[in-house]
């Protein structure tokens, strides 16, 4: 039994990743007493849904150019050209919605290729090349607009973020496709645990013993089924968490079962010996961003399609949002480390937060340094624990 760690063991092993899922429950539940359990509610959480999903979105792509090494300051002004793009074909030309969906995810892999080329090929700090994709599509989104708004999007386009699977299976009150969803996540999710767990057994790698392994899918699973419980209590299966739970999952297993997540990691982490190895870290670093691009114009869709418009300053701050998502979900400062699922739940304490602040009808600008707060004490957090590491 060899390598089996106990509950202590457990959290401690790596502070910086169970950290962050004790931090979000306990600020969920501190909400939810705060709100008097509003937060909680059906319709609240179906709101959460819709109302974050453009910025969990975001965070995939940013986090994943955070394990690089790198920042993009740009994908608020992207979200808001390729959202405009969208606008002008299908509300002012009168153009089928698909046109206008392809069309701004066409213009968010021309913006990747346009930042990847600069940063991978010319060798311009990310830092520098975004902050003017900042203002150059912020500047393109204007003329594209003419600086003024566009709406409203037709029915077809506003389902992608505002619709609805609801009624398929039936239900009195409590809709069945949904819990079935649910279930069915909850099944394989424990079957890939398992499975995970055994082969780390085999390589006799440490593992959780099994009755801490069956407590913690037997945690996850109740958590999954009474958030899938409340959306079913509301409007059913928001179309937009099945495009969200795709993407998750998508690129959770690029990020650990492919070669280019591989190579992105060890880019962050050591770049020189990730040269020194062989890795084309130019091609790379270009993909990267073309990746970052693609996301930032699912985004847009997203954002416009909730909005059911385009506006001159939309995605504003967006960028920012992403990034403290990574942060705080363990992405490092200095590359290397992170995850997608990390950044996820970086995502939602900053939604909780956003959320039930203005359910207690905190002012916006307690709420701006709360967030600032929060985001510092993650950085900070990341900083303490380089240091204890190096003095070990």
């Amino acid at each position: 039994m060899t390598g089996i760690t106990s509950l202590r063991e457990l959290l401690t092993r790596n502070l910086r990743q169970s950290g962050i899922y004790i931090a979000f429950v306990l600020i969920v539940g501190l909400f939810t007493i705060l709100t008097g359990g509003v937060l909680l509610s059906p319709g609240n959480i179906t709101n959460l849904v819709l109302q974050y999903s453009y910025i969990l979105i975001l965070a995939i792509g940013m986090v994943i150019v955070i394990i690089g090494g790198h920042i993009d300051l740009s994908v608020g002004s992207v979200v808001a050209l390729t959202g405009a793009v969208s606008a002008v074909l299908v509300i002012q030309n009168g153009m089928p919605w698909w046109v206008g969906v392809l069309a701004a995810l066409g213009t968010g892999l021309l913006v990747g290729v346009w930042q990847g080329f600069w940063v991978a090929y010319v060798g311009i700090p990310a830092f520098i090349v975004t902050l003017a994709g900042m203002l150059i599509f912020r500047g393109l989104t204007l003329q594209v607009l003419h600086n003024i708004s566009l709406s409203p999007f037709p029915g077809q386009y506003q389902r992608i973020a505002s619709g609805f699977l609801n009624g398929l299976l039936g239900g009195q009150g409590v809709d069945i496709f949904t819990l079935l969803i649910a279930a069915i996540a909850v099944v394989g999710y424990a079957v890939n645990s398992f499975r995970h767990r055994q082969a780390r057994l085999r390589y006799k790698q440490p593992v959780e013993a099994m009755p801490l392994f069956i407590l913690k899918v037997v945690a996850i699973a109740i958590v999954v089924m009474l958030f899938a419980y409340q959306l079913a209590r509301s409007r059913g299966l928001p179309i937009v968490l099945i495009l969200l739970a795709v993407l998750i999952l998508a690129y959770s297993l690029v990020t650990t079962k492919s070669v280019f997540g591989r190579h992105v990691y060890a880019i962050g982490g050591n770049l020189s010996a990730a040269m020194l190895s062989g890795v084309k870290v130019r091609k790379v670093n270009f993909w990267i961003f073309v990746n970052m691009g693609l996301l930032s114009s699912v985004a847009g869709i997203v954002y416009s399609s909730r909005s059911n418009g385009a506006q001159p300053a939309a995605g504003n701050m967006f960028e920012l949002d992403a990034i403290a998502a990574a942060f705080i979900g363990g992405a490092a400062v200095t590359g290397g480390v992170g995850t997608v699922v990390g950044a996820m739940v970086g995502g939602l304490i900053m939604a909780v937060m956003s959320n039930g602040m203005q359910l207690m009808g905190i002012e916006q600008s307690v709420q701006a340094v709360v967030r600032g707060l929060v985001l510092l004490l993650a950085v900070a957090f990341d900083v303490y624990n380089k240091r204890r590491a190096g003095t070990r």
